[in-house]
């Protein structure tokens, strides 16, 4: 059964940090461009970062939304078969429900979502 699990949201304070997973099962992530994305109340999903799938087990480079840029970093570890996201200094519109996305491997081939995991930045 293919799945993308994310954990390890929560409620924060502003200037927090908190360290997302994305465990992949029933596929490997090793081929694939991951990427984090997040969705406000009453707002359109949104791409947060993307790591591309370069050489190496550590995965390749990497790209931020403007708003995350310095604070946010998305890493992977492709024998895990998992990707994550550090966000530091977290700023109260960054609450949102995050989704762990894999891209296609070709372009007849399935893309995956995870079912999201809620990140609350408020005092």
């Amino acid at each position: 059964q293919v799945r993308l699990v994310e954990s390890g949201g929560g409620l924060v304070q502003p200037g927090g940090a908190l360290r997302l997973s994305c465990a992949a099962s029933g596929f490997t992530i090793s081929g694939r461009a991951m990427r984090w994305y997040r969705q406000a109340p009453g707002k359109e999903r949104e791409l947060v970062a993307t790591i591309a799938n370069g050489g190496g087990s550590d995965g390749g480079s990497t790209m931020y939304a403007e708003s995350v840029k310095g604070r946010f970093t998305i890493s992977r570890d492709n024998p895990k078969n998992a990707v994550y996201l550090q966000m530091n200094s977290l700023k109260p519109e960054d609450t949102a429900v995050y989704y762990c996305k894999a891209d296609r491997l070709w372009a007849w081939t399935p893309e995956y979502w995870g079912q999201g995991t809620q990140v609350t930045v408020s005092s």
